[in-house]
């Protein structure tokens, strides 16, 4: 003869707890009417219910919650490493608290994580020919990949990638970028 059945007893354990905490509600959720709920109060019906090896209860896994769940996972993992890769590129504190959110001493937090050394000072202004460069790299990808001025995200991509093409830093290329957008230049 089996034992109980342990699915039985975490349902039992889990009405008992939200029954005793007031979540009347949650119990009935779980699939409980009120005649099992008063059964639940005679200590001798519960251990029938615990012990009991046929499984009288079952489990629906609802497959849309779950892989949503998954995926913020899958979500959140992203985003660290794209904070972090910004931050390599030299994205400004400003710019990291812009787009995703974190206060000044999560991203403090991350830049040590990742071993960043600590800045001091602005960056420095770029050099006529940096900037001429700078602007033809821009304007021929605003062009070919037809981008939208007005998405920032997919702006902050191209700077990206634009400071990893030219090794200058990213808070940089984004003002510079950020100054041609505001002047209406094309």
């Amino acid at each position: 003869m089996s034992g109980p059945h342990p699915l039985n007893q975490a349902v039992i354990a889990q009405a008992l707890h939200d029954l005793r905490n007031g979540q009347l509600r949650r119990a009935k959720a779980m699939g409980f009417d009120d005649e099992d709920l008063e059964a639940l109060k005679h200590p001798a019906l519960v251990s029938l219910l615990i012990n009991s090896s046929v499984s009288w209860c079952s489990v629906r896994v609802n497959s849309d919650v779950l892989n949503y769940l998954l995926n913020q996972v899958k979500d959140v993992a992203e985003e660290i490493e794209e904070v972090d890769r910004l931050l390599r590129l030299g994205a400004s504190t400003e710019l990291i608290s812009k787009f995703f959110g974190l206060t000044h001493q999560e991203i403090a937090l991350r830049r040590s994580v990742i071993k960043l050394p600590k800045r001091k000072g602005r960056y420095p202004v770029l050099t006529e020919e940096q900037d001429t460069d700078l602007w033809h790299r821009w304007s021929a990808s605003v062009k070919a990949q037809k981008i939208d001025l007005d998405d920032d995200t997919v702006m902050l991509a191209l700077s990206a990638d634009l400071a990893e093409s030219t090794a200058l830093p990213l808070s940089v290329i984004w003002s510079s970028i950020r100054g041609w957008i505001d002047e209406g230049l094309r």
